[in-house]
């Protein structure tokens, strides 16, 4: 009672290419970091899932690793912007410090 061994199918479909973000998270980590160790969580799921057949998942962790990390990315230029802004109007972070 033995039973022969068949191989598994072949798959039919090149693995999807889906981005994962990752260099974009990275380099938010310059800019807010709180939100770019989000981005970098999912950025690194994206490549383990795809390798899985979790397409669908994949796809969910690179948009929240884009979201992530453009956020990040966003927030860090808004206060950079901000602090130029106050440094040339004079009313930098030394004239908080002297109330």
């Amino acid at each position: 009672m033995s039973q022969q061994w068949t191989p598994p199918p072949q798959p039919t479909a090149a693995p999807a290419n889906v981005p994962n973000y990752l260099v974009p998270a990275i380099l938010s980590l310059f800019c807010c970091w709180p939100l770019s160790i989000v981005a970098i969580i999912f950025a690194a799921q994206v490549n383990g899932k795809v390798a899985s057949g979790d397409i669908a998942g994949a796809v969910d962790a690179s948009k929240k690793a884009k979201l992530f990390s453009f956020i990040a990315i966003g927030i860090g230029l808004a206060i950079g912007l901000i602090y130029l802004v106050l440094t040339i109007l004079g009313v930098g972070l030394s004239a908080l410090g002297s109330r």
